[in-house]
């Protein structure tokens, strides 16, 4: 099963959720978005405000399910996800094989505790990470947790050589990080020189990427 998902992935293909007919379909779309992991990655003076400020305490693949619970949960203005439970266990299966990876936002409470407020997954191939969704929990105090994951997440690509950081579908929220698209086409034959290419995941150094994010350009 896992090398069938890793070849679907590699052949520019990628598992939806369709509501309506009830069933998992594998999807490539005519026009592929993609985040720069160049200088065209753009993060807003608030935003990267938040990440200096030391608010989230960011880490990886240390809650990959309940990430996972997250992103398919409905919430406000995202009544409906594309995320199922085949598509989630799926997944949890990559995750413990070293191919699908989380980046998390956590809170400590007065007493102590922890609480993850938001965070990202997706899977790793080669020089390629296949980002496959997002979520925050502005209600526990997760307000932008998802955007200083994906900061995180940009310069931690960057930092282990990373080539592409693929969004899939391009919208309005991801267009302010420059996100861009491109003929799936295009998308399949850069990505297919990149596939191949051996990348390790660790280490994952969020001090870095503060330090990164504060002597970086104001966008």
């Amino acid at each position: 099963m896992i090398e069938r998902v890793l070849r679907m992935y590699r052949a520019g293909w990628f598992p939806m959720h369709d509501d309506d007919a009830g069933v998992v379909e594998w999807v490539q779309p005519h026009r592929r978005g993609t985040i720069p992991l160049d200088g065209g990655f753009t993060v807003s003076r608030s935003l990267r405000a938040r990440v200096r400020s030391g608010r989230f305490e960011v880490r990886t693949d240390t809650a990959f399910g309940a990430v996972i619970e997250g992103c398919a949960a409905a919430s406000p203005g995202r009544e409906r996800t594309w995320i199922d439970p085949t598509i989630a266990e799926v997944f949890g299966v990559l995750h413990k094989a070293g191919h699908a990876h989380s980046v998390e936002a956590w809170v400590r409470g007065a007493d102590g505790g922890e609480t993850l407020v938001g965070g990202l997954y997706g899977l790793a191939l080669g020089g390629v990470f296949c980002g496959e969704s997002m979520f925050s929990q502005p209600e526990l105090g997760g307000t932008d947790a998802s955007k200083v994951c994906l900061v995180h997440l940009v310069h931690h690509l960057r930092r282990r050589g990373f080539g592409m950081l693929d969004a899939q579908l391009t919208n309005e929220h991801l267009e302010r990080f420059g996100c861009v698209e491109m003929e799936q086409e295009a998308y399949v034959a850069a990505a297919s020189r990149l596939v191949g290419e051996e990348r390790t995941w660790l280490p994952f150094e969020a001090g870095v990427t503060v330090r990164e994010v504060t002597e970086s350009r104001i966008q």
